[in-house]
């Protein structure tokens, strides 16, 4: 049996496993590019402005994260907190708590629908089964006699689409977990970063201290009479 053939034996139930196939492959492909670009290392830019922070203050630190330009969330939510560190660190955790819903929501697009897709790939499957016995009932109901030939479309119908909505189902999930596992990465160090960033904030800058002059000597001058 070719691929049309089996097409054909599968009925039209088959052809939405397909689409849904289709559409589980493609946003895997387009939410794993995603990831991908966000994925890039943010610990060493975190590192660096921690020390711009000590040494100059946050608005130099601020300076140096938009220079990188950086994608990653942990990078831009320590720019939502360096943007609002003059107001003070209750402001900046604030700031750094709206970026990090917000990037959040970028990370996890996209992951819910995946897990739909695993949840109703095998409910079609299974409707593309019961849709095959019916038809194999059907025939024993129009028939005296029916032929193996006569009761295999129904079955071969039943059994194609429960293998196919099981694929569907596994493809899905697998995609859905690898894909959750990279963005929890990426938002751990998203979340690290509004954890200690309020740290950073509360050291004092350390200040070139002004050369202090040494003390002139302070001369007696006597101008008593001289004896």
């Amino acid at each position: 049996m070719n691929v049309i053939d089996l097409l054909r034996a599968a009925g039209p139930m088959l052809w939405v496993l397909l689409a849904l196939s289709v559409y589980v492959v493609y946003l895997s492909a387009a939410r794993a590019q995603a990831l991908s670009r966000l994925g890039a290392d943010a610990r060493a830019l975190t590192e660096r402005a921690r020390a711009v922070t000590a040494e100059s203050g946050p608005a130099a630190a601020l300076a140096e994260v938009d220079r990188a330009a950086h994608p990653s969330p942990a990078a831009q939510v320590l720019r939502a907190g360096l943007a609002r560190a003059d107001r003070g660190p209750e402001a900046a955790q604030s700031a750094m708590q709206s970026a990090l819903l917000a990037e959040d929501a970028r990370l996890y697009a996209g992951l819910g629908a995946l897990g739909t897709a695993a949840q109703v790939g095998p409910l079609l499957g299974l409707l593309g089964t019961v849709i095959g016995m019916v038809r194999s009932f059907l025939v024993f109901s129009q028939t005296t006699n029916p032929t193996p030939a006569q009761l295999g479309t129904g079955i071969s119908e039943a059994l194609i689409n429960t293998a196919a909505g099981l694929v569907v189902a596994i493809i899905a999930y697998v995609c859905r977990n690898a894909l959750r596992l990279k963005a929890d990465r990426l938002a751990l160090q998203a979340e690290q970063v509004r954890e200690d960033l309020p740290g950073w904030l509360t050291r004092p800058v350390t200040a070139a201290r002004p050369a202090v002059a040494a003390p002139v000597p302070e001369v007696a001058l006597n101008f008593g009479a001289a004896r």
